[in-house]
């Protein structure tokens, strides 16, 4: 342990309980020598990525101390997403804690002790979701995943002695531990509330490049500082805060404050294990969003908050380290060679794995309407199943452009690592990681059985569309240096990658069109015909809710306020022509008649008898023509002297 009780007694404030502490004993003497924390809440994380949070008396929860961390708490599984799970005549969920992560402790700076004059603090304890004896939530998924992966490579080293000799260990006994090692990023919009975005200034902002790494200033400045000062208390050791590529300049108030604060961040934090890992930005978060809250601010980690400007992601950095029983740390992407070779044997295999099998991940990864927003080309995010390792093996190159990259420092093997593009930050981390290592898995078994070297494995991950090879699939191709949106077509990209999803509906049909591929995920019991089945229904359940009560009726909005602005004595031809186009494409949209039916009521009526694919399809063009309306609306404005006074806009 890096520390003992009496150092952790000597701090005035309590952040982290590592995982030494969760034992009885110690709890209690930590928890009553800091009376400010008040409370402690079991945090499980559903299928559908909520987290739990309830307030239990710290009282209580040390005088059962016994109970809590053996069986946790009850809830109620209609308080949770887990469809067809906990069903209403077998409702009964368990939070049990997880004693084998990091615990923390959440302050509410709102809220001060009195005796103490310090917040009042929450431990928050992450837990597993336990039905009929069997854990059934997202946590528990990366859990296993850690567990079956540890096994599984241990099982590959001993089967295959090229995989030993690769690495120069003497023999497959001496891995003590096989380590998943992760890392996320928060990219996060913040505003000053209620004011309206601008798209045309942020728009021409962004192509101007006027905001990416320029010097926050302000109430933005100071939150976005003590961010990183707080997650340093907390042991996350953050290693970057900065302004990212949208945002436009704010102005400075009466009051001396700026205010019109339109501005897009990125925090960067140090990688941890898997579920660590997943924990920690669950938790950063939240105290991101407060703290900038503190300040006046207000949060979005919308995926595409802003139409027409970059959306925020969530890359993911993917990789995996050997420990050995003489405490030495092997990378098991890295290969001998930095410069002869890009990746290991096992690299390669992993990095198959993952995009042929990225119809299964990609539910997970892309979940909601407003991640597909962000998934458009000329916005760098990934759109193709397609990855690139660089341009030679002796300079590391990076390509922002494809769904995968390789990531490598040619003097740090340790640092060798995948990174996934294609997250936001509302993608579920728990289950993604899980999806990703289970295929990488799949990947590496079957690379492993074939004996190829590193470059052997480099020529099959290389093919050309219509190869055959012996995993990949024959009619895809599955490597690019170049860009992928400049240098191909569109039909070039769909030919050699494959058509991308472009709804949520499209997206979840990955795991009926691809059973042999979803039946990896089920490898190991990590997964459960159960947990994928409860997924697919939350998510199409969201998908559909979305549509029907904020997609359309905000569409209806646009209709509506696309009115006729122009004066006739003041009008043109081109005003006429303009309105003519715009009114036509109006009631195409929403308006119904004795003999037709508006586009709107087309997408009602299929949801209604469940015919997902009409409803896919009309959703991609009602997002088209939606689309087409407001850029005729904001011609025919552009073109006017004066508008017609109308108060009701």
């Amino acid at each position: 342990m890096n520390q003992t009780i009496e150092e952790l007694l000597s701090k005035e404030v309590l952040y982290t309980l590592p995982v030494w502490t969760h034992e009885k004993e110690t709890l209690i003497k930590l928890l009553k020598a800091y009376p400010f924390i008040q409370f402690a809440s079991l945090v499980a994380v559903d299928l559908g990525g909520n987290d739990t949070d309830e307030k239990i008396p710290i009282s209580l929860f040390i005088d059962e101390m016994d109970e809590f961390l053996t069986n946790g708490v009850q809830t109620d599984g209609s308080s949770v997403v887990l469809h067809g799970i906990a069903t209403l005549n077998n409702a009964k969920v368990d939070m049990v804690p997880d004693l084998f992560v990091n615990w923390f402790i959440d302050y509410n700076y709102d809220h001060i002790h009195e005796e103490t004059g310090l917040p009042i603090g929450t431990l928050r304890i992450p837990a597993f979701l336990v039905h009929d004896d069997k854990r059934v939530d997202s946590r528990s998924v990366l859990n296993r995943t850690e567990e079956y992966f540890d096994a599984k490579i241990k099982s590959l080293f001993k089967k295959y002695p090229s995989l030993v000799q690769e690495f120069n260990i003497d023999s497959a006994e001496e891995i003590e531990e096989v380590k998943l090692t992760s890392a996320t990023e928060l990219e996060f919009w913040v505003k000053t509330p209620e004011d309206p975005a601008d798209e045309e200034k942020l728009s021409t902002s962004q192509m101007l490049k006027e905001q990416y790494w320029k010097r926050t200033k302000g109430n933005v400045r100071t939150a976005l500082e003590e961010s990183l000062m707080i997650l340093e208390k907390y042991g996350f050791e953050p290693e970057m805060g900065h302004k990212e590529v949208g945002g436009v300049t704010a102005t400075i108030g009466v009051s001396g404050k700026l205010n019109h604060v339109m501005e897009q961040l990125e925090i960067d934090w140090k990688y941890s294990t898997a579920l660590q890992c997943a924990d920690n930005e669950l938790f950063i978060r939240e105290l991101v969003e407060e703290t900038f809250e503190r300040y006046g601010l207000e949060v979005t980690f919308m995926a595409k908050p802003i139409e027409g400007v970059a959306g925020s992601g969530k890359h993911v950095h993917i990789s995996v380290t050997l420990k050995l029983k003489n405490g030495k740390y092997v990378n098991l992407f890295s290969p001998q060679d930095m410069k002869k070779d890009y990746i290991s044997a096992p690299g390669w295999g992993a990095l198959m794995g993952l995009l042929r099998n990225y119809e299964v991940i990609n539910p997970f990864v892309t979940a909601t309407n407003d991640a597909f927003n962000r998934l458009k080309p000329g916005f760098e995010a990934p759109v193709c199943i397609v990855g690139s390792v660089g341009h030679t093996t002796e300079v590391p190159s990076r390509n922002r452009t494809v769904l995968v990259g390789l990531v490598r420092d040619t003097n740090n093997p340790l640092a060798t690592r995948f990174e996934l593009r294609a997250p936001n930050p509302t993608t579920n981390t728990y289950l993604t990681l899980g999806a990703i290592y289970q295929t990488m898995m799949d990947g590496m078994t079957s690379s492993a059985a074939t004996g190829m070297t590193s470059k052997e494995l480099e020529k099959e991950f290389s093919k050309d569309a219509g190869e055959e090879k012996f995993y990949l699939d024959k009619e895809r191709a599955y490597r690019s240096e170049e860009d992928v949106f400049e240098d191909y077509t569109e039909e070039e990209r769909t030919r050699l990658f494959s058509a991308p999803p472009a709804t949520v509906w499209e997206n979840l049909k990955g795991f009926t069109n691809y059973p042999e591929r979803k039946a990896i995920l089920l490898e190991g019991d990590v997964f459960s015909e159960a947990i994928v089945d409860a997924y697919r229904l939350a998510t199409l359940s969201q998908w559909v809710t979305e549509l029907m009560g904020r997609i359309i009726p905000n569409n209806m909005d646009v209709v509506r306020n696309s009115r006729k602005r122009h004066q006739v004595e003041n009008a043109t031809d081109l005003d006429v022509v303009n309105w003519e186009k715009i009114n036509s494409l109006r009631n195409y949209l929403m308006k119904d008649s004795m003999e037709t039916k508006s586009l709107f009521t087309r997408i009602r009526e299929a949801v209604e008898v469940e015919n997902y694919d009409n409803v896919s399809e009309l959703q991609i063009e009602m997002a088209e023509k939606s689309a087409h309306l407001k850029q005729l609306y904001y011609a025919y404005r552009r073109n006017l002297l004066e508008e017609l006074n109308d108060t009701s806009i």
